[in-house]
């Protein structure tokens, strides 16, 4: 029996080769949206406060003013209890839709208990959104980053803290950070991974 061999091109060997080497996008943003979910979940078991009063409010606040203010960044920030803003801020370079993001994101946490950012990646997950879901208006509603909830250990959450001005992944990452310095946790340890390009 006889073989037949097939010769190609060394490039066209090559170009074989890249395309076989490549990776789904869909499947690298799916493990990307999968371990970001499983990050945030630890920093939302982790970021939990002792108690947690206007004092408290007061100094997570200014925290993220004085973070957002060394980063020349133009944020609007808020920390409350459900039903009642404790702090507030809009820095220059905020504009009142920023006021209305702060909003409808805190009102997100406070209908989840959990952080928009888990609640996007969720939907983006599941390849649906908050009105096919769950029936809720986008007016009202924004399942992007930048609130996160206040928990207090033995009452669960509480409240909710919301950046609005940066990137979504940057808005949560900022209140993360100033979560853990008020708190005293390693930011380092509970940062989402680098986005892979």
């Amino acid at each position: 029996m006889s073989q037949f061999v097939v010769s190609r091109p060394a490039g066209e060997l090559r170009a074989i080769g890249r395309l076989s080497n490549r990776q789904d996008p869909n499947r690298v943003n799916t493990m990307n949206i999968i371990h970001d979910l499983q990050t945030i979940a630890q920093q939302e078991q982790t970021l939990v406060f002792p108690q947690f009063d206007s004092a408290r409010a007061w100094q997570l606040g200014s925290q993220l003013r004085e973070m957002a203010l060394a980063r020349g960044a133009a944020v609007a920030i808020e920390v409350r209890t459900f039903g009642q803003q404790l702090f507030y801020v809009a820095l220059d370079g905020t504009t009142p839709d920023n006021a209305r993001w702060v909003e409808r994101k805190a009102r997100t946490v406070e209908y989840f208990r959990r952080s928009s950012y888990a609640i996007g990646l969720s939907l983006q997950q599941g390849g649906t959104t908050l009105a096919d879901k769950y029936s809720l208006p986008a007016a009202e509603f924004a399942t992007h980053g930048g609130a996160f909830p206040l928990a207090v250990k033995g009452a669960g959450v509480i409240g909710v803290v919301t950046v609005s001005g940066l990137p979504q992944r940057s808005d949560h990452a900022l209140v993360v950070e100033a979560l853990c310095a008020v708190l005293g946790h390693d930011a380092s340890l509970l940062s989402l991974a680098s986005d892979k390009g």
